[in-house]
Protein backbone atom coordinates (compact mmCIF):
# COMPACT_ATOMS: atom_id res chain seq x y z
CA UNK A 1 0.00 0.00 0.00
CA UNK A 2 0.96 3.68 -0.96
CA UNK A 3 2.53 5.15 2.03
CA UNK A 4 2.97 8.99 3.41
CA UNK A 5 5.05 10.17 6.45
CA UNK A 6 4.31 13.73 7.42
CA UNK A 7 6.40 15.10 9.53
CA UNK A 8 4.91 18.19 11.55
CA UNK A 9 1.57 18.41 13.49
CA UNK A 10 0.71 21.95 12.73
CA UNK A 11 -2.28 22.94 11.13
CA UNK A 12 -1.42 22.30 7.90
CA UNK A 13 0.65 18.98 8.58
CA UNK A 14 -2.19 17.68 10.68
CA UNK A 15 -4.75 18.46 7.53
CA UNK A 16 -2.61 16.66 4.89
CA UNK A 17 -2.09 14.11 7.00
CA UNK A 18 -6.17 14.10 7.59
CA UNK A 19 -6.62 14.69 3.75
CA UNK A 20 -3.84 11.74 2.88
CA UNK A 21 -5.41 9.18 5.53
CA UNK A 22 -9.26 10.10 3.83
CA UNK A 23 -7.97 9.24 0.35
CA UNK A 24 -7.03 5.44 1.64
CA UNK A 25 -3.27 5.88 2.19
CA UNK A 26 -1.44 4.82 5.26
CA UNK A 27 0.09 7.76 6.84
CA UNK A 28 2.66 8.51 9.65
CA UNK A 29 2.96 11.50 11.52
CA UNK A 30 6.02 12.80 13.31
CA UNK A 31 6.46 14.92 15.74
CA UNK A 32 8.48 15.55 18.80
CA UNK A 33 5.70 14.46 21.10
CA UNK A 34 3.93 12.27 19.19
CA UNK A 35 0.92 14.13 18.88
CA UNK A 36 -1.58 14.40 15.94
CA UNK A 37 -5.68 13.31 15.10
CA UNK A 38 -7.14 10.46 16.41
CA UNK A 39 -7.38 8.88 13.11
CA UNK A 40 -7.94 5.20 12.43
CA UNK A 41 -5.20 5.77 9.00
CA UNK A 42 -2.85 7.74 11.10
CA UNK A 43 0.15 6.31 12.88
CA UNK A 44 1.61 9.11 15.12
CA UNK A 45 4.76 8.86 15.82
CA UNK A 46 7.29 10.58 18.62
CA UNK A 47 10.75 11.42 17.37
CA UNK A 48 12.85 13.81 16.71
CA UNK A 49 13.29 14.88 13.24
CA UNK A 50 16.54 16.00 13.58
CA UNK A 51 18.08 12.71 14.79
CA UNK A 52 18.79 11.43 11.11
CA UNK A 53 19.53 8.08 11.57
CA UNK A 54 16.44 7.42 13.65
CA UNK A 55 14.47 9.10 11.01
CA UNK A 56 15.45 7.22 8.13
CA UNK A 57 14.37 4.18 10.03
CA UNK A 58 10.74 5.60 10.55
CA UNK A 59 10.57 6.24 6.53
CA UNK A 60 11.70 3.01 5.37
CA UNK A 61 9.00 1.79 3.10
CA UNK A 62 7.57 5.20 2.73
CA UNK A 63 6.63 6.60 -1.03
CA UNK A 64 6.58 10.29 -0.13
CA UNK A 65 7.42 12.61 2.25
CA UNK A 66 5.98 15.58 3.50
CA UNK A 67 8.29 18.11 5.37
CA UNK A 68 5.72 20.56 7.35
CA UNK A 69 8.01 20.79 9.93
CA UNK A 70 8.65 23.95 11.90
CA UNK A 71 11.13 25.93 14.79
CA UNK A 72 10.76 28.76 16.51
CA UNK A 73 9.87 31.52 14.84
CA UNK A 74 12.17 33.94 16.37
CA UNK A 75 15.54 30.90 16.09
CA UNK A 76 14.96 29.87 12.13
CA UNK A 77 18.53 30.71 11.13
CA UNK A 78 19.82 28.76 13.88
CA UNK A 79 17.09 25.71 13.67
CA UNK A 80 15.50 25.25 10.56
CA UNK A 81 19.20 24.72 8.53
CA UNK A 82 19.95 21.39 10.76
CA UNK A 83 16.91 20.05 10.82
CA UNK A 84 15.72 20.45 7.25
CA UNK A 85 19.33 19.01 6.57
CA UNK A 86 18.31 16.11 8.28
CA UNK A 87 14.84 15.44 6.68
CA UNK A 88 16.03 15.84 3.46
CA UNK A 89 19.02 12.95 4.27
CA UNK A 90 16.61 10.76 5.60
CA UNK A 91 14.34 11.23 2.84
CA UNK A 92 16.91 10.45 0.42
CA UNK A 93 18.15 7.21 2.10
CA UNK A 94 14.52 5.96 2.76
CA UNK A 95 14.36 6.44 -1.61
CA UNK A 96 11.46 8.66 -1.28
CA UNK A 97 9.61 11.52 -2.82
CA UNK A 98 10.42 14.89 -0.57
CA UNK A 99 7.67 17.82 -0.61
CA UNK A 100 8.23 20.56 1.27
CA UNK A 101 5.86 23.07 2.81
CA UNK A 102 7.36 26.55 2.24
CA UNK A 103 6.51 30.20 1.85
CA UNK A 104 6.87 33.69 0.21
CA UNK A 105 10.08 34.89 2.37
CA UNK A 106 12.27 33.85 -0.13
CA UNK A 107 11.51 36.15 -3.06
CA UNK A 108 12.91 39.24 -4.19
CA UNK A 109 10.81 42.28 -2.93
CA UNK A 110 8.92 43.50 -5.62
CA UNK A 111 5.87 45.94 -6.18
CA UNK A 112 3.46 43.23 -9.05
CA UNK A 113 1.96 40.22 -8.35
CA UNK A 114 4.79 36.88 -6.97
CA UNK A 115 5.18 34.44 -9.22
CA UNK A 116 7.14 31.37 -8.84
CA UNK A 117 10.00 32.58 -11.25
CA UNK A 118 10.55 35.98 -9.19
CA UNK A 119 14.11 35.85 -8.37
CA UNK A 120 14.64 33.90 -4.96
CA UNK A 121 16.87 36.89 -3.73
CA UNK A 122 15.78 37.73 -0.11
CA UNK A 123 16.73 40.70 2.03
CA UNK A 124 16.06 39.35 5.38
CA UNK A 125 17.03 36.64 7.76
CA UNK A 126 14.53 34.51 7.42
CA UNK A 127 13.94 34.93 3.61
CA UNK A 128 17.41 34.02 3.31
CA UNK A 129 16.95 30.56 5.55
CA UNK A 130 14.06 29.93 2.89
CA UNK A 131 15.77 30.07 0.04
CA UNK A 132 18.49 28.51 1.07
CA UNK A 133 16.41 25.60 2.46
CA UNK A 134 14.81 25.50 -1.38
CA UNK A 135 18.24 25.43 -3.23
CA UNK A 136 19.65 22.86 -1.21
CA UNK A 137 16.59 20.75 -1.84
CA UNK A 138 16.63 21.68 -5.67
CA UNK A 139 20.65 20.72 -6.01
CA UNK A 140 19.67 17.25 -4.36
CA UNK A 141 16.47 16.89 -7.24
CA UNK A 142 19.05 18.27 -9.80
CA UNK A 143 22.06 15.85 -8.93
CA UNK A 144 19.40 12.41 -9.39
CA UNK A 145 19.18 12.11 -5.70
CA UNK A 146 15.25 12.20 -4.95
CA UNK A 147 12.59 13.74 -6.43
CA UNK A 148 11.31 17.55 -4.74
CA UNK A 149 8.94 20.07 -4.96
CA UNK A 150 7.44 22.46 -2.78
CA UNK A 151 4.47 24.42 -1.64
CA UNK A 152 4.11 27.77 -1.21
CA UNK A 153 2.05 29.63 1.27
CA UNK A 154 1.20 32.56 2.71
CA UNK A 155 -0.05 34.05 6.11
CA UNK A 156 -2.47 31.51 7.34
CA UNK A 157 -5.93 30.99 8.05
CA UNK A 158 -7.81 28.46 9.26
CA UNK A 159 -8.34 26.25 12.28
CA UNK A 160 -5.23 25.84 14.45
CA UNK A 161 -3.70 28.46 11.79
CA UNK A 162 -0.94 30.37 13.58
CA UNK A 163 -0.28 33.61 12.09
CA UNK A 164 -0.70 37.36 12.63
CA UNK A 165 -4.24 37.23 12.03
CA UNK A 166 -5.22 34.14 14.27
CA UNK A 167 -3.09 35.63 16.35
CA UNK A 168 -3.69 39.30 16.68
CA UNK A 169 -6.69 40.61 14.94
CA UNK A 170 -9.14 37.29 15.19
CA UNK A 171 -9.62 37.29 19.03
CA UNK A 172 -10.46 40.60 19.64
CA UNK A 173 -12.42 41.01 16.65
CA UNK A 174 -14.62 38.07 18.30
CA UNK A 175 -14.96 39.58 21.33
CA UNK A 176 -15.46 43.29 19.38
CA UNK A 177 -12.48 44.59 21.16
CA UNK A 178 -9.96 47.04 19.56
CA UNK A 179 -7.44 44.79 17.53
CA UNK A 180 -4.01 46.25 17.12
CA UNK A 181 -2.75 44.94 13.73
CA UNK A 182 0.49 44.40 12.14
CA UNK A 183 0.97 46.87 9.12
CA UNK A 184 -1.54 48.32 6.80
CA UNK A 185 -5.04 47.09 7.57
CA UNK A 186 -6.42 48.05 3.95
CA UNK A 187 -3.70 46.92 1.56
CA UNK A 188 -4.13 43.72 -0.09
CA UNK A 189 -2.82 40.55 1.03
CA UNK A 190 -2.53 36.92 0.19
CA UNK A 191 -3.53 34.78 2.71
CA UNK A 192 -3.51 30.62 2.16
CA UNK A 193 -6.35 28.50 4.04
CA UNK A 194 -4.50 25.30 5.56
CA UNK A 195 -7.43 22.80 3.77
CA UNK A 196 -6.46 24.34 0.64
CA UNK A 197 -2.49 24.67 1.36
CA UNK A 198 -2.97 20.62 2.36
CA UNK A 199 -4.85 20.46 -0.62
CA UNK A 200 -1.97 21.48 -2.83
CA UNK A 201 0.40 19.08 -1.05
CA UNK A 202 -1.32 15.94 -1.70
CA UNK A 203 -1.58 17.20 -5.43
CA UNK A 204 1.67 17.50 -6.46
CA UNK A 205 2.96 14.44 -4.60
CA UNK A 206 0.72 12.46 -7.05
CA UNK A 207 1.55 14.12 -10.53
CA UNK A 208 4.83 14.03 -12.72
CA UNK A 209 4.52 17.21 -13.35
CA UNK A 210 5.06 18.74 -9.81
CA UNK A 211 8.79 17.89 -9.65
CA UNK A 212 11.55 19.93 -9.56
CA UNK A 213 10.32 22.79 -9.00
CA UNK A 214 7.88 24.95 -6.17
CA UNK A 215 4.19 25.89 -6.76
CA UNK A 216 2.29 28.38 -4.78
CA UNK A 217 -0.82 27.29 -3.01
CA UNK A 218 -4.00 28.80 -4.27
CA UNK A 219 -4.24 32.28 -2.17
CA UNK A 220 -7.54 34.14 -1.00
CA UNK A 221 -6.44 37.50 -1.81
CA UNK A 222 -7.94 40.31 0.48
CA UNK A 223 -7.24 43.21 3.31
CA UNK A 224 -7.22 42.70 6.82
CA UNK A 225 -10.22 44.71 7.74
CA UNK A 226 -11.82 42.48 5.08
CA UNK A 227 -10.77 39.25 6.82
CA UNK A 228 -12.13 41.09 10.34
CA UNK A 229 -15.01 42.34 9.19
CA UNK A 230 -16.22 39.02 7.64
CA UNK A 231 -15.49 37.17 11.07
CA UNK A 232 -17.11 39.76 12.86
CA UNK A 233 -20.06 39.09 10.80
CA UNK A 234 -19.86 35.28 11.32
CA UNK A 235 -19.81 35.85 14.78
CA UNK A 236 -22.29 38.29 15.29
CA UNK A 237 -20.12 40.75 16.79
CA UNK A 238 -19.64 44.81 16.19
CA UNK A 239 -17.74 45.94 13.38
CA UNK A 240 -13.78 45.67 13.95
CA UNK A 241 -12.00 48.54 15.24
CA UNK A 242 -8.50 48.09 13.91
CA UNK A 243 -5.53 50.36 14.83
CA UNK A 244 -1.99 49.70 12.89
CA UNK A 245 0.82 49.19 15.70
CA UNK A 246 3.46 51.72 15.76
CA UNK A 247 7.23 51.50 15.33
CA UNK A 248 7.19 52.31 19.26
CA UNK A 249 4.93 49.79 19.93
CA UNK A 250 6.27 47.20 18.33
CA UNK A 251 9.84 48.22 19.60
CA UNK A 252 8.38 47.70 23.41
CA UNK A 253 6.46 43.84 23.22
CA UNK A 254 10.10 43.01 21.80
CA UNK A 255 11.29 43.29 25.13
CA UNK A 256 8.85 40.81 26.28
CA UNK A 257 8.79 38.73 23.72
CA UNK A 258 11.33 38.19 21.05
CA UNK A 259 8.87 37.16 18.59
CA UNK A 260 7.81 40.91 17.78
CA UNK A 261 11.27 41.72 16.97
CA UNK A 262 10.93 39.08 14.12
CA UNK A 263 7.49 40.63 12.86
CA UNK A 264 9.02 43.79 12.62
CA UNK A 265 11.54 42.44 10.34
CA UNK A 266 8.94 41.33 7.61
CA UNK A 267 7.14 44.37 8.27
CA UNK A 268 7.26 44.82 4.36
CA UNK A 269 4.85 42.39 3.21
CA UNK A 270 2.07 43.70 5.74
CA UNK A 271 2.74 47.48 5.11
CA UNK A 272 2.13 47.36 1.66
CA UNK A 273 0.22 45.20 -0.70
CA UNK A 274 1.68 41.75 -1.41
CA UNK A 275 0.45 39.84 -4.34
CA UNK A 276 0.59 36.52 -4.89
CA UNK A 277 0.04 34.64 -8.38
CA UNK A 278 -1.21 31.54 -8.41
CA UNK A 279 -2.04 30.70 -11.83
CA UNK A 280 0.28 27.84 -12.40
CA UNK A 281 -1.31 25.37 -9.76
CA UNK A 282 -5.22 26.40 -10.77
CA UNK A 283 -4.12 26.00 -14.35
CA UNK A 284 -1.93 22.56 -14.04
CA UNK A 285 -3.93 20.90 -11.01
CA UNK A 286 -7.12 22.27 -11.59
CA UNK A 287 -6.84 23.42 -7.54
CA UNK A 288 -9.04 27.06 -6.57
CA UNK A 289 -9.16 28.45 -3.05
CA UNK A 290 -11.59 28.46 -0.69
CA UNK A 291 -13.73 31.39 -0.27
CA UNK A 292 -12.80 33.67 2.23
CA UNK A 293 -16.14 33.22 4.03
CA UNK A 294 -14.99 29.44 3.76
CA UNK A 295 -12.01 29.93 5.45
CA UNK A 296 -13.25 32.09 8.36
CA UNK A 297 -16.43 30.06 9.01
CA UNK A 298 -13.58 26.82 9.67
Amino acid sequence: MDESVVIGAGATGVATARQLADSGKRVRLITRSGSGPDHSGIERIALDAGRTEELAEALAGATTVFNAAMTAYQTWPETMPPLFASILAATERAGADYVMLGNHYGYQQTTGPVTERTPMAPHTRKGRVRAELWRQAKEAHDAGRLRVTEVRAGQYLGPGAVSAFTLLVAPRVREGELALVHGNPDAAHSFSYTKDVAAALVAVSGDERAWGRAWHAPVITTTLRQAATGLAELHGAPEPRLEPLTERDMTLLSFTDPLWREFAEMSYMSERPFLVDDSDIRDTFGLKPSTLREALAA
